[in-house]
Formats: structure tokens, C-alpha cells, sequence
């Protein structure tokens, strides 16, 4: 990951309100737990400045891995890999999380002309993994090649991450992460100092924030 790349990203992210901050009133995310941050990479879609730097980043980052199809993950995957496909060339397939129920009984749209194709996942962001392990395992099914995902954005704060990666031999390609993101807050001031500390204290242990929040809030 570049450092200067990463930080541009964060702070495009950051002035988009494509990723937001609250200590005081936390989110609630599917798995039900509480969060001070939440990331909608989707809001990117709607904004052609924003959305072109950083599909220019990530073009520079995928042309040297010499793949030969980006695959869109449904559903926040598939615009990026429309935009990335345009600039580098490439033919372009989307994978559902399960096949449709019914024509085809298709799960990867699109067409590939040969077995062993080398695939790159593109997705929005990643969290642990979960959702690469859906898309990956019906790639692979179909007789691609995939060593390679992207996201615009990667949380790099859960262990169990690189676990996952790990497991299913991937390498993710993010062009910037919480860490990137903490930095330009502190440097440019986003936020009053007590945000900053418990932002800093949920990167570093979100669990242990979540507890600590759900105690204070009885």
C-alpha cells in the first residue's frame, strides 16, 4: 500500500462523507454490533471527481498484476469493476452470492473464453473476508485462476482477516485502510481531541470499545 496514495484515499473519503465518525451516537451494523465509524464506499458512485481519482489509483495498482478479467462481487463490487474494466481493457464478469433461481442458474454473469482465466475479485471494502470466501469459492469453481482481490477500501483492524486471506491463498489490494485514515484525522484536526481517542481506542480493540460503550449507555 502506498502511503501517500493511502492518505489521498483517506482524506477523499473523509471530505466525501463516504466514511463517518460518531462517538456519541454509534452505529449499529448487521451483525449487530455497535461501531463509532461507518464506511459507504456506494456513495462514491455519485461522485465523478471523487470516484475518477481513485479509479485512477486503483488502475495504476491492477495493470502490473496481469490479470485478464475483473470479476464485480454483488452488488457493491460491480460499478468498480465496470469503471476499472473501461480503463484497463478488460472483459468484465459480476458474481452473485448464489446462483439465480432461475434460467441459467447462473451464479458468475458474463462470458469467459477459457478455463484457467486469471481472475481479480473487485469489491468496495473489506472487513474480514467473509463476503471474498462467497465470491472466491465460486471463481474457483468455475475453473478460474484467482490469486488477486481489490478494495478501495480495507478495515486492517480485525486479526482475523489475514486469517481468512491466508486460508484462501488471496492477496488483497486496498488502497487505503483505518490506520491511513486515523492519520489524516489527527494531522489535518477533523475531529476534537476526546473523538479521537475513543476512535483510536475502537481501532485498536472494537470489542472492548462496544463493551465499554454498552456499559456507560445502561
Amino acid at each position: 500500500m502506498d502511503k501517500d496514495i493511502s492518505k489521498n484515499v483517506a482524506k477523499l473519503l473523509l471530505d466525501s462523507k463516504s466514511i463517518l465518525i460518531n462517538t456519541k451516537e454509534p452505529f449499529t451494523y448487521t451483525s449487530g454490533k455497535i461501531g463509532p465509524t461507518y464506511c459507504d464506499m456506494r456513495r462514491l458512485i455519485s461522485l465523478p471527481a471523487e470516484r475518477k481519482i481513485i479509479m485512477d489509483y486503483a488502475a495504476d495498482l491492477i495493470k502490473p498484476l496481469g490479470v485478464d478479467y475483473l470479476a464485480g462481487g454483488e452488488t457493491a463490487g460491480i460499478p468498480y469493476a465496470a469503471f476499472l474494466a473501461e480503463r484497463l481493457d478488460l472483459p468484465m464478469l459480476y458474481v452473485r452470492k448464489k446462483p439465480k433461481g432461475h434460467g441459467r442458474m447462473a451464479q458468475i454473469e458474463g462470458h469467459m473464453n477459457e478455463e484457467g482465466a486469471n481472475v481479480m475479485l473487485i469489491e468496495d471494502l473489506m472487513t474480514v473476508g467473509t463476503s471474498q470466501k462467497i465470491f472466491v469459492d465460486a471463481l474457483r469453481a468455475a475453473n478460474t485462476k484467482i490469486e488477486n482481490s481489490f478494495v478501495i477500501f480495507s478495515y486492517d483492524i480485525y486479526p482475523q482477516s489475514k486469517i481468512n486471506l491466508d486460508e484462501m491463498k488471496i492477496k488483497c489490494h486496498a488502497l487505503t485502510n483505518w490506520w491511513s485514515v486515523l492519520d489524516v484525522i489527527k494531522t489535518e484536526n477533523y475531529f476534537d481531541a476526546e473523538t479521537i481517542t475513543s476512535l483510536e481506542e475502537f481501532l485498536n480493540s472494537p470489542d472492548e470499545w462496544a463493551n465499554n460503550y454498552s456499559q456507560k449507555a445502561l
